[in-house]
């Protein structure tokens, strides 16, 4: 989808630092959009910002913890914009603490926000793309789906999960003119999951890195444009280890406690109260 001005979009975790960012990316391209999250009010105010920039925006609430919630969304969406030609599912959450510390309820909501609800917006997508031969759909990952941080277990494997299913859409859709990509931020400054570390006292190091909303945003900006299978974006030089460990995971394993990835998870658990 090179032409993204006069099409329509949904973003969902647009009261979220970095959803906020793609709908403003989204909107510079000339796209009409539909934000969605739990915040009315932070959506009301961030679509008033983007009708600044010449498009529609419409904000749609909704909170996706409750699956019930998603074919409605969808259902709002395209009252409000007609047609779907992308959706950028970002929503999700992160929390930190012993594998042992995460209550049973605590472990399904999050697979359900971060795994299951993107998945369904998806399923329930992808019929209209095809059929109006276009559309692309972008999944928000992590560098912790890639490199799974300790204290994190529920996290990177949801997000590792969408990973995965990017690249199973990618391969059956190959010839049909709908596209998948998967963006995989490392720390960002300025998002709520990250933000609220800093706040607690705790901030990346060089090794670990640290990006920004903006430039986040401009990837999912370039995946689109580009069909892009996977884009990662740390402000680190990780992908020389996310090569490593493809070849030799062990080494990886014991390298990553001396970039104080393990005593940085472990302090923010602790600080919680969610070490066991």
């Amino acid at each position: 989808m090179e032409q993204l001005k006069g099409r329509s979009a949904v973003v969902t975790g647009a009261s979220g630092g970095i959803g906020r960012e793609i709908a403003r990316a989204l909107a510079r391209e000339g796209m009409n959009l539909a934000v969605s999250g739990r915040r009315e009010d932070v959506l009301e105010s961030l679509a008033t910002e983007l009708q600044g920039l010449g498009v529609q925006a419409h904000p749609v609430p909704a909170d996706l913890s409750d699956l019930d919630q998603v074919d409605s969304l969808v259902e709002r969406c395209e009252t409000a914009l007609g047609s779907i030609d992308v959706l950028v599912n970002n929503a999700g959450v992160e929390q930190v603490a012993a594998f042992t510390e995460y209550s049973r309820q605590e472990l399904i909501s999050m697979v359900e926000l971060n795994l299951t609800a993107p998945l369904l917006l998806t399923h329930r997508v992808v019929p209209g793309m095809v059929a109006r031969g276009r559309g692309h759909v972008v999944f928000i990952s992590s560098l912790a789906g890639k490199l799974g941080p300790p204290y994190n277990e529920p996290y990177a494997a949801t997000k590792a999960a969408l990973v995965g299913l990017t690249q199973s859409l990618r391969s059956e859709y190959l010839h049909q003119p709908v596209g998948f990509s998967v963006v995989s931020p490392g720390f960002v400054a300025g998002d709520g999951m990250y933000q609220r570390m800093v706040d607690e006292g705790f901030k990346s190091n060089r090794m670990m890195g640290e990006t920004t909303t903006e430039k986040v945003a401009a990837r999912v900006v370039e995946a689109i444009r580009g069909d892009r299978p996977e884009l990662v974006e740390s402000g680190a030089p990780i992908r020389p280890m996310l090569a490593v460990n493809q070849l030799a995971p062990r080494l990886i394993e014991r390298a990553a406690p001396r970039f104080g990835v393990t005593e940085f998870f472990r302090r923010v658990a602790a600080h919680r109260g969610r070490l066991d």
